[in-house]
């Protein structure tokens, strides 16, 4: 069943969002957070997978302040430059607190929760993890987060399960950045990393360039096993 758009009210005014439902109208919520590319078509055929999983999937629009309704692909320069652009105006500290808005939101939903979790990707990686620290969230996945390596004092923090996939050759994140980021949280009791070798970014990413399809079997089965313990 295809999600819908919709429009959440946040502190800061109203934005977007995509939320796709269970069949059974009944489950946890996972808010999906967006790579620099918006809420496209790749974000919203995760919430919809979601939604095939049992789970209430809601992706907001985390680029409302600069322009609502960002849809670009990775398909082009141009579109790859656009991105960039939204990346360099993006606020981290105003986007995690629409995630927490969204959180709320999807709580409040007839039949979600009581638990929901976050999954992110690329940007939305970092924001997961930020997610986990600063937020009431059940649970976080983040994929290729780029920055993990600049927030690190901000584990402690973390009090709910933290789950990172990290691509070993990812080429926005460098080798030490990777070990910084694998050596702060190796004895943090809520998270776990795992490294997959011989990717590079958005390995999980369909369609992508980097598209490793063992390697984003195995990141989303690990994923899926992840909320199965923490949300259900």
């Amino acid at each position: 069943m295809p999600g819908t758009n919709i429009t959440i009210t946040g502190a800061d005014g109203k934005f977007g969002a995509y939320l796709a439902q269970p069949t059974t109208n009944k489950g946890p919520g996972v808010v999906v957070i967006q790579e620099i590319f918006g809420v496209n078509a790749v974000m919203r055929a995760i919430c919809d997978g979601l939604a095939e999983q049992g789970y209430f999937a809601l992706a907001p629009d985390l680029f409302w302040r600069i322009e609502p309704n960002i849809q670009l692909t990775d398909q082009s320069e141009a579109e790859w430059k656009r991105a960039f652009e939204l990346y360099q105006k993006f606020n981290v500290e105003a986007g995690v607190k629409d995630i927490q808005t969204s959180i709320t939101h999807l709580r409040g939903v007839p039949g979600a929760g009581p638990k929901v979790g976050a999954v992110g990707y690329c940007l939305g990686g970092l924001l997961a993890y930020l997610t986990a620290a600063r937020t009431n969230v059940d649970a976080s996945v983040g994929y290729y987060g780029v920055g993990i390596e600049t927030q690190l004092a901000e584990k402690d923090k973390i009090k709910k399960p933290l789950l990172l996939h990290i691509a070993a050759k990812d080429q926005f994140v460098t080798p030490a950045a990777q070990t910084q980021i694998v050596d702060a949280l190796k004895d943090h009791a809520q998270a776990t990393t795992h490294v997959y070798p011989n990717v590079d970014h958005a390995f999980a990413r369909i369609g992508g360039q980097h598209y490793d399809k063992a390697a984003a079997d195995l990141a989303n089965a690990r994923t899926a096993e992840f909320f199965r313990n923490n949300l259900v």
